[in-house]
């Protein structure tokens, strides 16, 4: 299964005052309001753990099909970070999702997986001939295996991404 999101960050610091009271005891963890705070740049540490969170989420919910607004239930942790690229987990309840982010300029984008041989596999695709379920999932219908193909569309300011796990 595949998760993404994507974060505009012209777009986010239009919308979101990550620095007002409360904003990250709301959102993180005692561990990740740590992260933030020993980081570099605060404000990119917020968005790629959030961005993580995101990805990750798509994936609960469409596993669980429960939709809930559950931040600090998505407890992140970091396993690497060089140079506009982070690898890190996702834990939710008994799930996890593994996460790959790219930094680039002005937007992160973060995938989540729940294998994590399948970020090997992850492409993306134009958003086209996507379907959504009774619960707003989005799919592919693949005419070439008759399947149906997880897809994981997200988009912010001016950016859409629209991920797949290739079916080779």
């Amino acid at each position: 299964m595949i998760g993404n999101d994507v974060i505009d960050i012209l777009q986010s610091r239009k919308e979101s005052n990550w620095q007002r009271k409360g904003f990250t005891e709301k959102l993180f963890t005692i561990d990740e309001q740590l992260l933030i705070s020993n980081a570099p740049d605060p404000e990119i540490m917020v968005w790629i753990l959030w961005s993580m969170k995101e990805a990750a989420y798509k994936i609960y919910n469409r596993q669980t099909k429960i939709r809930a607004y559950i931040p600090q239930k998505l407890v992140c942790s970091l396993a690497s970070q060089d140079r506009g690229f982070v690898t890190g987990k996702v834990v939710c309840a008994e799930n996890s999702y593994h996460t790959q982010t790219i930094l680039v300029e002005d937007r992160i984008h973060t995938i989540a997986v729940s294998i994590l041989e399948d970020l090997k596999q992850v492409i993306e695709i134009e958003n086209k001939s996507i379907l959504k379920d009774e619960n707003g999932i989005p799919y592919l219908d693949n005419s070439i295996t008759n399947r149906i193909q997880d897809v994981s569309k997200s988009h912010h300011g001016r950016f859409e991404k629209v991920v797949t796990i290739s079916a080779l």
